[in-house]
């Protein structure tokens, strides 16, 4: 009996456990999904500044000014946006890949858990 009690806290443990690996993988989508639209943005910035002849006026809105930048800042700026947003996805995912793998192990530990349990309580309905 002391047994079973016993796997059950354990099994409690693992499944909280679970839950917070499963929230911090909802968190890391979430992030993901921001860098990755925000990826996007910048991109198009910086199409659209390729698009532009070099003597065009480039402006950057800083606080509620519109400020006059040069062009080649501008795409220097627009670039280096553009690598360390891509840097963060590349550290989001290798995290995501690791949550991911912790949460399967989890679960294959939880279920190792319950058969136990149930083999156990099995065996005392017999006895």
């Amino acid at each position: 009996m002391a047994a079973t009690r016993e796997l059950q806290r354990d099994l409690e443990n693992k499944a909280n456990d679970l839950s917070k690996l499963q929230k911090d993988i909802s968190k890391n989508h979430q992030i993901r999904k921001k860098y990755t639209i925000q990826l996007g943005e910048n991109e198009l910035v910086l199409k659209e500044l390729d698009l532009l002849n070099e003597d065009a006026n480039v402006y950057k809105l800083i606080g509620p000014v519109l400020v006059k930048q040069d062009m080649a800042e501008a795409r220097a700026n627009v670039k280096k946006r553009i690598e360390y947003i891509s840097a963060e996805l590349k550290r989001l995912d290798s995290t995501l890949q690791d949550l991911e793998e912790k949460q399967n192990s989890k679960k294959e530990t939880i279920m190792k858990l319950q058969q136990k349990i149930q083999s156990l309580q099995a065996g005392k309905a017999k006895a």
